[in-house]
């Protein structure tokens, strides 16, 4: 199933970015393997699916251990400040930098390791109450704090927009997120000015996403099915 399922949705990656005029290999696919058994993972590896996305640091620190430095992790949950040694002991890159206090005990810890890492800044794009994210009007205000963390690189924008039973009302989402990281290009707020990461779509929206400029999509359910909890 697994196997399929990713040949689908690369094929539908490809399809997708050549209706646009994107190029198919700008854009990153990211397996949401939260609640998923190290076996799944291994299942995708032998698909040449490296790149995984986890929400519950104790939970990738186990799967990193079986897989070793084969597979790559990102970051896509609340980090929480207590939680970042083991974060930047684990993954290439957090997603869901969202505060500048999270931003330094993370940059403060990866001097001790010393290495750097790349993050994205999480904008809470659709103002809901409930999610994590800076707001829009507040993200250049947290990106001039972040900027002289010298261990942190600064690759671009992440976004979960509001449910929608329709993909194409995360539309006007996704494009908003995508002109402020435009605006944010232009200010030279990002570690490369010219290859800015955008990390927004998930399985029932992602080719919306690819349409309007993502380069990272976040899939889990359309790769490894339901999992508990969901």
């Amino acid at each position: 199933m697994i196997l399929s399922n990713l040949k689908t949705i690369r094929l539908q990656i490809q399809k997708t970015a050549s209706k646009c005029g994107r190029d198919p290999d700008a854009i990153r696919l990211v397996a949401v393997s939260k609640k998923c058994p190290v076996s799944s993972l291994q299942e995708a590896m032998q698909a040449n699916q490296f790149l995984f996305g986890e929400n519950y640091i104790q939970e990738a620190v186990q799967k990193k251990a079986v897989t070793g430095d084969s597979a790559l992790f990102h970051f896509i949950g609340h980090l929480q400040s207590n939680k970042v040694r083991p974060a930047a002991q684990t993954f290439q890159m957090i997603e869901t930098i969202d505060r500048f206090k999270l931003a330094a005990a993370l940059d403060k810890e990866l001097k001790l390791q010393g290495r750097n890492m790349d993050i994205l800044v999480q904008v809470n794009i659709g103002r809901e109450l409930q999610k994590s994210g800076i707001l829009p009007e507040d993200t250049e205000k947290l990106l001039t704090q972040i900027l002289p963390l010298s261990n942190l690189k600064i690759r671009g924008l992440m976004t979960i927009p509001p449910f929608a039973e329709n993909p194409e009302q995360t539309r006007p989402y996704f494009r908003a997120l995508r002109l402020l990281a435009k605006e944010m290009q232009e200010k030279k707020y990002f570690f490369d000015n010219n290859h800015v990461e955008l990390s927004m779509g998930m399985s029932s929206d992602y080719a919306i996403a690819i349409e309007e400029g993502a380069t990272l999509i976040r899939v889990g359910t359309a790769i490894f099915g339901d999992r508990p909890g969901q």
